[in-house]
């Protein structure tokens, strides 16, 4: 790939720059795969974004570097805020009043996911200054390739809707932590003072900019449409300056956006109709997300000596997650087998996970090649199988109307009597 950059750059002179034109290029090649995918195999389209990346990361593309930094990184943080703050605008908080075990549940798996995979990890030796954040960033599930697998498949139901919340407050809680254990790497040596005032500067920038996030929309919904254009371009303009000032600020701009979505729905409890206008522009950014992910996962240093910790690490995610998901379910007014299928839906990891990667190595420079070693294959591997995953608990659950082809033989194109 950098042998066939060089050869053309001398000829090519793009006004945007070469990184422009190979970012457009790879875009329109995703989309081709994204739609090839869903029409052949019945799979959703995220999975034909991530091969793509997956493959042009392999090839050696350069327009991705890691860690992320620059417009990479803002533009990844853009489309997660962006997806974030739709979910948060899901989840009611007076829903928990009536049905705390869902609360309890969430907590469950979360807490367990983290201490088993740190407990593996340090059983095989792994120092803790990188076993911890690896055990962050595998106790987020994504509520972002859950929200286009439930698009693609046309998923709707309670196992549906318990995955979706269960991945919100599982991305709550690793970006909460996560960000907050970030600065402290960032700042070695110093007092417990110190680092404590870190971590507050991070979650009070974060809420105080959803705080004004949420108003600044509550404030627009009085006098404006919730159906119009204008206020969906009104919502992506505020979330994009929420996510600029925040980065500045030193918060975090994805847990702003979520926390943002929240307060929202609590001020404004009315059904909201305008996250369908955002249409080709959230799309796109949506796109852009699973293509830089699997790209930058793809460079990640793969050997054979890590594929078996990488293996562990996610089998023992599944599992814990699982565990705590059935754990939960008592009380919570699910039933077992809804439970079984929405711990499937939690296999997915993505943006979120490959963020918090980011933010570790950029704090702790000296173990970030080793947690990039094992996050980067584990994010990518989870992308692709967990999206999977996902699409076939969603079916085997009942709540879609699309046919997985490559899982469901008895929907083959020869089969009289397939629906």
């Amino acid at each position: 790939m950098e042998n066939l950059t060089g050869f053309w750059a001398q000829w090519l002179r793009p006004s945007a720059g070469l990184v422009t034109l190979q970012w457009s290029l790879l875009l329109a090649l995703a989309t081709i795969g994204g739609s090839l995918c869903q029409r052949y195999l019945g799979l959703p389209k995220v999975i034909g974004y991530s091969m793509v990346g997956a493959l042009v990361g392999f090839a050696g593309f350069s327009g991705a570097p890691w860690p992320l930094q620059g417009i990479s990184l803002f533009m990844l943080e853009l489309g997660v805020s962006l997806v974030l703050f739709e979910c948060g605008g899901r989840i009611p908080l007076r829903w928990f009043r009536h049905n705390p075990m869902v609360l309890v549940q969430s907590i469950a798996e979360a807490a367990l996911t983290y201490f088993s995979v740190l407990w593996l990890l340090r059983w095989l030796d792994t120092p803790a200054d990188v076993a911890s954040p690896i055990a962050m960033v595998a106790m987020a599930a994504s509520p972002l390739v859950l929200s286009r697998v439930i698009t693609d498949m046309r998923a709707a139901g309670a196992v549906t809707d318990r995955s979706m919340v269960l991945a919100t407050l599982s991305t709550l809680y690793a970006l909460t932590l996560g960000s907050a254990q970030s600065e402290v790497f960032h700042r070695p040596g110093q007092t417990l003072l110190d680092g404590t005032s870190a971590v507050a500067v991070v979650l009070g920038v974060s809420i105080l900019v959803a705080a004004v996030l949420s108003l600044l929309m509550r404030l627009a919904l009085r006098v404006m449409s919730p159906t119009s254009e204008n206020t969906s371009i009104l919502v992506l303009a505020l979330i994009a300056a929420g996510t600029a000032v925040t980065a500045h600020l030193g918060g975090s701009a994805p847990l702003a956006a979520l926390l943002g979505g929240m307060l929202l729905k609590h001020l404004h409890p009315r059904p909201w109709a305008w996250p369908r206008q955002l249409g080709t522009a959230s799309t796109l950014l949506t796109m852009m997300m699973f293509v830089l992910v699997s790209t930058v996962a793809a460079q990640a240093d793969w050997n054979l000596p890590l594929a078996g910790v990488v293996l562990a690490v996610i089998i023992v995610r599944l599992l814990a997650k699982t565990i705590g998901v059935g754990l939960g379910n008592v009380g919570s007014g699910a039933s077992w087998r809804q439970a079984m299928w929405v711990s499937c839906a939690m296999a997915p990891m993505s943006s979120v996970a490959l963020l918090l990667a980011s933010q570790f190595v950029a704090a702790a420079p000296d173990s970030g090649q080793m947690i990039s070693r094992v996050a980067l294959p584990m994010i990518l591997m989870m992308e692709l199988i967990g999206a999977v995953v996902a699409s076939l608990a969603f079916r085997r659950a009942g709540e879609s109307t699309k046919t997985l082809r490559l899982l469901d033989r008895s929907n083959a194109p020869g089969d009289r009597n397939a629906p």
